[in-house]
């Protein structure tokens, strides 16, 4: 059973020396007769950055994903571990660290923290961006600290509590009477149901974060393929409904479509769903629809010329598509990708 283990961006910002993405590119990058140095040129990185990454103790970000995979000339999925073709003692490695950070919670009462955080910032009327905010956080870190998956320090407990408007004290004694109440149960089980998800390869995907969502925000699934590779959109029909990503939730006009077309070579998965936020602005390096009409979409790989001027490429045939600035508006950022 494929055990691919949480995505890139939903740990975005968690603490270096956290496992963040357990892969198989130094397997990949052997088989090429690749030194790490042509990797870490490629990437713009150091030595000591690419061997972190190699290990799983720094993360990558989406557009370096995507160079590595098209330097080892891979798709992204073949970068995960799975039990059937990875190194047995990556993949045993790995269950290690989630056993340890298992215990870890259970004797630090991370689970207790985490959903007293979650109840008493549902009582107040916050969501989680507007804490994460407040609380100088990433999104996906404070996300996980409710969900009782990371550790806290002082100064971040320091920063939640103000967010909350309270002080630490006041903070750890109404999370104790919450406990002693038993009114945490409930969500501490709901946290480790929704964690256990996570962790299966259904949910597993590349994006900014995870698309379990704290309010089960539902937005519709459109595309259909057509003879020249292009991706039509028909927003009068959705084939189906998936659940909003927690850092997209607050934005406008979110929507999701169909990986069907083969385009962008073999770099996603055919099952792949891609998770379109239409109000970003697209930059180079970022994968994006292109409305060549009102439902006829292009899905492009942006890239950015000498002069600075962006453009659009695509494969199988090759492809690069030029933009004039108000092709610019036409431009619809893929956010995330549920592989």
């Amino acid at each position: 059973m494929n055990i691919m283990m949480l995505n890139i961006m939903y740990l975005q910002g968690l603490k270096m020396e956290e496992i963040i993405f357990p892969n198989q590119i130094r397997m990949h990058r052997r088989l090429h007769g690749m030194p790490m140095q042509e990797l870490a040129d490629h990437l713009g990185v150091s030595l000591s950055a690419i061997s972190k990454i190699e290990k799983g103790y720094r993360r990558l970000n989406q557009e370096q994903l995507i160079q590595v995979a098209e330097l080892l000339d891979c798709s992204l999925q073949d970068l995960y571990v799975n039990e059937q073709n990875s190194q047995q003692d990556v993949v045993q490695a790995w269950k290690r660290e989630q056993e340890r950070r298992s215990k870890i919670n259970q004797t630090a009462g991370l689970k207790t923290l985490g959903a007293g955080l979650r109840h008493i910032r549902t009582n107040k009327g916050l969501t989680l961006i507007e804490v994460a905010e407040h609380a100088d956080m990433t999104l996906s870190v404070y996300h996980r600290i409710e969900m009782g998956q990371r550790e806290v320090s002082d100064k971040e407990y320091k920063n939640i509590a103000k967010a909350f408007s309270t002080t630490v004290d006041k903070l750890k004694a109404e999370i104790q009477a919450l406990e002693a109440g038993g009114q945490l149960e409930d969500i501490i089980e709901h946290n480790d149901t929704r964690y256990k998800l996570l962790n299966n390869a259904r949910y597993a995907n590349i994006g900014l974060s995870s698309t379990e969502s704290d309010n089960d925000i539902m937005i519709p699934v459109y595309g259909s393929g057509d003879s020249e590779g292009n991706i039509i959109i028909d927003t009068r029909t959705n084939f189906k409904e998936i659940a909003c990503p927690t850092q997209l939730q607050h934005k406008h006009n979110i929507y999701a479509v169909n990986l069907c077309s083969r385009r962008l070579g073999s770099l996603l998965s055919s099952r792949s769903v891609l998770i379109i936020d239409p109000n970003e602005v697209v930059s180079s390096g970022d994968i994006a629809l292109f409305y060549a009409s009102d439902t006829e979409t292009k899905l492009l790989s942006i890239r950015e010329d000498e002069n600075g001027q962006l453009y659009g490429l695509r494969w199988n045939p090759d492809e690069r598509i030029n933009f004039s600035n108000s092709d610019l508006t036409k431009l619809h950022k893929v956010a995330v990708i549920n592989l």
